[in-house]
C-alpha cells in the first residue's frame, strides 16, 4: 500500500497522492489494492490526487491552449457562444454571469461549458432536457477535436474511478456505474484573472461551494485552489501538472449514505492568471440517488432523502447562472414558474461553520 498513497507535508494536510495505474492492470490484487487507497482517501479527505492517470500529458497541453485561444478571441466574438443563447446550457460563460456566493469579494473569471456531445435529435434534447443535447462549439480551428478528445478520456477516467468506490464500499460491480450510460457530466475550461485593482491576493474569486455531481476530476497549473478539511480548516492544494484532483460530490455523498464526504472548496486570486479544467462526474439525469441499500443498517440508517440526480444538478445551477434565474419560465425540465429560487445547498451546511 506504501507505494500507491503517499501524502504530503502539514502545511497541504496531508493530501493523498494516489497511483492509480494498477486499475489497468487486470490484477484483482493491484485493483483492489488502488480501490482502497482512494477509497480511504475518500473517506477521511474528500480530496485527493491521482498520478499515473493515463491521459496524455500532450493532450492536457492542446486543451490548455484550446482554451487560451478562445480566452483570448474578442469579446464580441465570444458573445457569438453565449449560454444564455444556448437551448441546453452549452457554451461561452462571460466575467459579468456571476453565481450566488457571498464570499466571492473579487470575482473575476470566464468559462467555456460542454457536456456529453448528442445529436440534435436526441429525444431528451427534443423533450426540453435542459442538460442534455448537443455542444456549442466555437469556429476555431482544432478546438472541436482537442477538447471532444479530452472530454471522452478524462470521463472514461471518472468511471473507472467511480468503478474502484464501487468495489472500496462493497457495492456490486455497476452499482454506480451503470447509471452513467448517458450522463450529465459537464467540462468546464476556465479562465481566472486578478484583477488589477486586487490587492488583496488571499480574497476569493471562485467563492467556497461543494460539487453538485459524484466526483470531480481537476487538473490545474496555477495555486488558488483551497479545500476544507474535515476540521473546517482551509488548506491549499498543491500544484503538480503531472496529477489530477479528485472530489467527492453531492451525490455520490448521498449514494454512500455519508461515508464518503462532498468537500467545500474555493479558489483565492493568488495567480494573476489561472486556467484549470474540472470535469463533474455525473450520473443519467433520471437516476434517483438514495443510499445503497447495502450502506444502510439498523446502526446507520438512511440520511439522505432521496432526490433526482437532473433536479439536483438544475436547482443548483439556476443559483449559479442569472441567465437561468431570469428565464422567464423558470429555464429548466422539472421547475415550476413562481418557484422560489433556492439559495442553499444542503451539503453546503459545513460552510457555515467553517474557520480560516
Amino acid at each position: 500500500m506504501t507505494k500507491l498513497l503517499k501524502t504530503q507535508n502539514a502545511s497541504v494536510g496531508n493530501l493523498p497522492l494516489i497511483n492509480v495505474q494498477g486499475l489497468r492492470s487486470g490484477d484483482a490484487r493491484q485493483i483492489r489494492e488502488v480501490a482502497e487507497a482512494i477509497g480511504q482517501a475518500a473517506r477521511h479527505m474528500g480530496f485527493f490526487r491521482i498520478s499515473d492517470h493515463g491521459i496524455d500529458p500532450e493532450l492536457i497541453e492542446a486543451t490548455y491552449q484550446s482554451a487560451r485561444r478562445f480566452f483570448a478571441l474578442p469579446e464580441a466574438t465570444k458573445r457569438r457562444y453565449y449560454i444564455g443563447k444556448s437551448t441546453n446550457h452549452r457554451g461561452y460563460v462571460p466575467f459579468t454571469e456571476k453565481g450566488d456566493y457571498p464570499d466571492e469579494v473579487n470575482r473575476s473569471y470566464e468559462a467555456f461549458d460542454l457536456g456529453l456531445d448528442l445529436p440534435e435529435n436526441d429525444p431528451d434534447y427534443l423533450a426540453g432536457n435542459r442538460v442534455l443535447g448537443p455542444n456549442v462549439w466555437p469556429e476555431l480551428a482544432g478546438f472541436k477535436k482537442t477538447v471532444a478528445r479530452y472530454y471522452g478520456e478524462v470521463s472514461a477516467l471518472g468511471r473507472l474511478v467511480c468503478s474502484a468506490l464501487e468495489l472500496h464500499l462493497g457495492l456490486p460491480r455497476g452499482a454506480m456505474t451503470d447509471q452513467m450510460s448517458k450522463p450529465i457530466s459537464q467540462l468546464r475550461l476556465l479562465h481566472y484573472v486578478r484583477q488589477k485593482q486586487t490587492s488583496d491576493h488571499s480574497s476569493v474569486n471562485m467563492g467556497a461551494h461543494t460539487d453538485y455531481e459524484c466526483l470531480t476530476l481537476l487538473h490545474t497549473r496555477n495555486e488558488g485552489l483551497q479545500v476544507m478539511t474535515q476540521d473546517d480548516r482551509w488548506i491549499d492544494v498543491p500544484v503538480d501538472p503531472a496529477v489530477l484532483v479528485v472530489n467527492i460530490g453531492d451525490m455520490l455523498e448521498a449514494w454512500s449514505n455519508g461515508l464518503l464526504r462532498s468537500t467545500p472548496h474555493r479558489v483565492l486570486n493568488l495567480s494573476p492568471e489561472r486556467f484549470s479544467l474540472p470535469y463533474f462526474v455525473a450520473t443519467n439525469h433520471d437516476t434517483l440517488i438514495k443510499p445503497f441499500d447495502q450502506l444502510v443498517s439498523a446502526k446507520r440508517r438512511a440520511r439522505y432523502e432521496p432526490f433526482l440526480a437532473g433536479a439536483h444538478l438544475e436547482r443548483m445551477l439556476v443559483r449559479d447562472f442569472p441567465y437561468l434565474r431570469h428565464a422567464r419560465n423558470g429555464g429548466m425540465t422539472g421547475h415550476q414558474p413562481g418557484a422560489a429560487t433556492p439559495t442553499q445547498n444542503p451539503f453546503e451546511t459545513r460552510l457555515n461553520r467553517s474557520t480560516v
